[in-house]
């Protein structure tokens, strides 16, 4: 069982002031005035937190940078651990948000161990969980698959519906990008379904993007898009910034995938737009693969393409994303294995690279 979605990064007087639903232009309303007239160290790194975490999500990439660092500061003058790790757990997503995942690695690991020592669960949990997103996000599923898994479980145990969501999203990603599309389909929708009934907006629209990813791959790209509106409605409520262009990237990505690629094309540079505007390096790389795959397809000059691929391939090989790069090799043989005006387009999923199998959720 499971209560409803709650979010633990909003502390002291503002926890009870926001909630998960809080649209994230309110919650930086609220914690700035809050900082302003905080009186101890441990008020101001609270609330430096909640101001993080708003300007982050909204993708103010410098404003957040500034206010997590703030908020580790007033943490370690107070002397209180536990906050120190909230503040760290922030920064490290930041820098996974940007592309930088050793760096995120790095705070994730201090953030993980300072949570350990304070005997704060929530902070412990969701820097681990931070940890495995990292992880699977540069594709070393052998190394985080058995950590979602244990999330998962933990999530349950303590009925935190939000946790719950996001380790069962991460554990049907891997399986989407290794082939198991029934079985990712089957938990991005328990995912779906749970953060409807915990009332967690935003988990909602995470989940119905990956419902959606799985559905155009199986070639249902009406279904597809109908959900992807739908999740683009709950980004827009919630100032979900992020999320709103890595909506519009798999809109693209359905777009592809059913051969119109004019519209993707379209897309993929709206979505293209968005990420710059958050400085956000992974977005960035992903959207221009898919703006190269589209033009490739619309009759663009090869060579330009295959020069474009190369520094795409060193890009996601600098930041790490070993899913996105093999995509890139994948794409490049297809393209070079006979003339460009007789590539076909690939087939649903026919770029999809082979990792070791994930173990089933029991």
């Amino acid at each position: 069982m499971y209560g409803k979605a709650f979010a633990p990064e909003y502390q002291g007087e503002l926890g009870s002031a926001l909630g998960v639903n809080s649209s994230y232009e309110e919650v930086l309303a609220k914690a700035s005035q809050a900082h302003a007239e905080a009186g101890t160290s441990l008020e101001r790194s609270r609330a430096a937190l909640a101001v993080a975490e708003a300007n982050r999500r909204l993708g103010r990439v410098a404003e957040a940078g500034d206010a997590w660092r703030e908020s580790y500061r007033s943490a370690r003058t107070a002397g209180e651990p536990g906050a120190m790790a909230w503040a760290l757990w922030s920064g490290g997503t930041l820098a996974r948000q940007c592309g930088t995942l050793p760096l995120a690695r790095r705070l994730l690991t201090h953030a993980v161990a300072l949570a350990d020592g304070s005997g704060d669960r929530l902070a412990h949990g969701y820097s681990l969980a931070g940890l495995a997103e990292t992880g699977r996000i540069q594709g070393d599923y052998a190394a985080v698959a058995e950590l979602h898994e244990q999330l998962l479980e933990q999530g349950r145990k303590h009925g935190e519906a939000r946790h719950m969501v996001w380790a069962m999203s991460g554990i049907a990603q891997m399986h989407r990008n290794t082939g198991g599309y029934d079985k990712a389909l089957e938990l991005f929708e328990e995912s779906v379904r749970i953060a409807a009934e915990a009332d967690d907006h935003r988990g909602r629209a995470w989940s119905l993007r990956g419902v959606a990813d799985v559905l155009s791959v199986q070639g249902e790209t009406e279904r597809a898009l109908t959900l992807l509106s739908e999740a683009e409605e709950i980004c827009r409520t919630m100032d979900l910034a992020s999320a709103l262009a890595y909506n519009h990237k798999m809109r693209g990505n359905v777009f592809y995938r059913a051969g119109r690629y004019e519209s993707a094309r379209e897309t993929y540079t709206l979505s293209l737009r968005e990420f710059r505007e958050m400085q956000e390096p992974r977005g960035i790389a992903l959207s221009r693969l898919g703006l190269a795959k589209s033009r490739a397809r619309l009759g663009r000059d090869q060579e330009e393409t295959l020069a474009e691929l190369a520094t795409l391939e060193k890009d996601f090989t600098r930041i790490g994303l070993r899913h996105a790069r093999d995509m890139v090799i994948a794409f490049r043989e297809e393209l070079t294995a006979r003339p460009a005006a007789e590539t076909p387009a690939p087939r649903s999923g026919a770029t999809t690279p082979r990792y070791p199998a994930v173990p089933a959720r029991s």
